[in-house]
């Protein structure tokens, strides 16, 4: 960190000198270093598991650590003994870890992130608890619970240590180990948010065992994701064990989301812009798409599945541009469908009062979120991408016909 003056600024008054305006700027330069882990694990809960302790006491062993705990609510009910679990690890780590309060159940999925009064009650709950920057809160459930408890734990005090307990494949994989937090306002996905690293993240493969089908598949089109744009060898294997994702096998399932959350990771740590300030954003294909079929539907499709349907079109646009052969872009199609995907649905077809697809306005909302200036990612041959700053409208029309069809 330094802080460096013009010459102007670094002038000195003689003693008895006349004082005279002068213009003076400061440069200041601030690093600052994140850092937080992110362990793979299972029975997070169990009494001879430490890694939730390690991850709490690690900078300050020898302190009692206040805690508030957020559960989504879809995990309470498909694992109806998990308030007791948890409560029975708080009391075998009382001597590092205080409840504040009995953990609360929070609603499930997008409705959190919809609901301005649930917002507001968490982030009051938070906020009456007591809890100081050395306090931490820790959300358990799918990315949409991480996203909004983490909203409101980084507004407290500027900033509460959040830890995360991802139980979703799409949360384990991509949205609880990023470093973002979002709520959904005015009929617009994450259009109110924070940057704030965690301070650890713990995902618990065991918390998979009981996710319906379609959460189990949604996640891994954020896997797609990354290996089309920067892994040919991953994509190889998800390819290769597609048709293992919708038969749960749990062996293919894990692999998959380490190497994903590895990817995503390493563009996080060496991508050059974590906090998004520029305009390209790899990690963002395929999902003006998704954003806006989510939206359109509702949220009765789930992020995962429209992620997959954005992919899908995004990959068409690039071989009909070229920047993809047929045959690839075809393999991509075969693998998502494979895995479980259904790459159509009819709000694709959706049209405003002049005509145009409304599924065209995300493209829109992705343009006015960087600031006017469009800046999208597409895949260039199986493990490279390319950014372009426009798109061809009608051919993306073609390509929605093309899925409806196929």
């Amino acid at each position: 960190m330094t802080t460096q003056r013009t010459p102007d600024s670094a002038s000195v008054l003689a003693p008895g000198a006349p004082v005279a305006p002068r213009e003076v700027r400061f440069d200041q330069h601030i690093v600052v270093r994140f850092e937080y882990p992110v362990w793979f694990t299972r029975g997070v809960f169990r009494p001879n598991n430490r890694r939730l302790v390690e991850a709490i006491t690690r900078h300050e062993p020898d302190r009692r650590h206040r805690m508030a705990v957020f559960v989504d609510s879809g995990v309470v009910a498909a694992r109806p003994g998990l308030l007791d679990e948890i409560a029975g690890w708080a009391e075998c780590n009382r001597a590092a870890v205080r409840f504040v309060a009995t953990p609360q159940v929070v609603p499930g999925g997008e409705a959190i992130k919809c609901d301005l009064g649930v917002i507001r009650d968490v982030l009051h709950s938070i906020a009456r608890s007591g809890l100081c920057r050395h306090s931490f809160v820790a959300a358990i459930g799918g990315g949409a619970v991480l996203d909004a408890v983490g909203f409101c734990a980084s507004l407290v005090h500027r900033g509460l240590r959040m830890i995360r307990l991802p139980t979703t494949v799409l949360a384990q994989n991509d949205a609880g180990i990023g470093v973002k937090t979002g709520i959904n306002t005015d009929g617009g996905k994450n259009t109110a948010g924070t940057f704030a690293p965690p301070f650890a993240v713990i995902n618990d493969f065991e918390f998979l065992d009981t996710l319906p089908d379609e959460h189990w598949i949604g996640g891994t089109s954020e896997a797609f994701k990354v290996a089309i744009l920067n892994d040919r060898s991953f994509f190889e294997f998800l390819e290769a064990h597609a048709e293992a994702i919708p038969r749960r096998d749990g062996a293919v399932m894990e692999e998959l989301i380490i190497r994903c959350a590895e990817l995503h990771l390493d563009h996080i740590r060496s991508g050059g812009d974590p906090f998004e300030t520029g305009a390209a954003r790899p990690l963002d294909f395929g999902h003006w798409a998704a954003h806006q079929l989510e939206a359109l539907s509702g949220y009765r499709i789930g992020h995962g599945h429209a992620v997959a349907t954005g992919i899908a079109l995004d990959t068409l646009y690039a071989a009909r541009q070229g920047w993809i052969r047929e045959s690839d872009a075809r393999r991509v199609v075969r693998a998502l469908r494979r895995a479980g995907f259904r790459l159509w649905h009819e709000e694709m077809e959706l049209r405003r009062p002049d005509g145009r697809l409304a599924l065209l306005d995300g493209l829109e909302t992705f343009r006015e979120h960087l600031g006017g200036h469009l800046c999208l990612t597409f895949p260039n041959g199986i493990g490279a991408r390319r950014e372009v700053d426009s798109v061809d409208t009608s051919l993306i029309a073609v390509c929605i016909e093309t899925l409806r069809r196929s």
